[in-house]
């Protein structure tokens, strides 16, 4: 019985554990910097895609611009979540510009990366992009599915 129960605890012990690794894992990422976030993903598409000199500080501005985007995103939300403000419904034509300037700026964006990337690092990059858009899409219907489940 004295088994039984150590094993439990432990089970929950090691559970709670990984789940706290997870969350802060997070969190620490929002901490950084825009440099310093733009600097680590430089070195990871280094790595991947082996960039030369020139293509890491072409590919820094680019990236740089993009997460200070993201960023600005991030607060507004935030500030708008915290004073209590409730998002509006959009219409159809503001929902179609949002959604048009969106893909604009994917396309812009892989313009930029087809000009500083020769045809193999494209590539790469396209098949890797296309992965993480993958486990994106999953993910976000994985928590659309667990909302859903919440209101009823």
């Amino acid at each position: 019985m004295k088994q039984i129960v150590t094993i439990v605890a432990l089970l929950f012990a090691v559970t709670f554990t990984a789940q706290a690794q997870k969350k802060q894992k997070r969190g620490d990422f929002e901490k950084l910097t825009v440099a310093q976030q733009a600097d680590l993903k430089l070195k990871k598409m280094t790595l991947a895609l082996d960039l030369t000199a020139s293509q890491q500080t072409q590919m820094k501005s680019l990236i740089t611009e993009q997460i200070s985007e993201r960023k600005a995103m991030f607060e507004k939300r935030k500030a708008m979540k915290e004073s209590g403000e409730k998002r509006k419904k959009l219409s159809a034509d503001e929902r179609y510009a949002m959604q048009s300037k969106k893909l604009d700026k994917q396309i812009a964006m892989k313009s930029k990366m087809k000009n500083i990337l020769n045809d193999e690092q494209f590539a790469k990059f396209e098949k890797k992009f296309a992965k993480q858009k993958g486990k994106m899409k999953r993910k976000m219907n994985k928590k659309r599915k667990g909302k859903k489940e919440n209101r009823k």
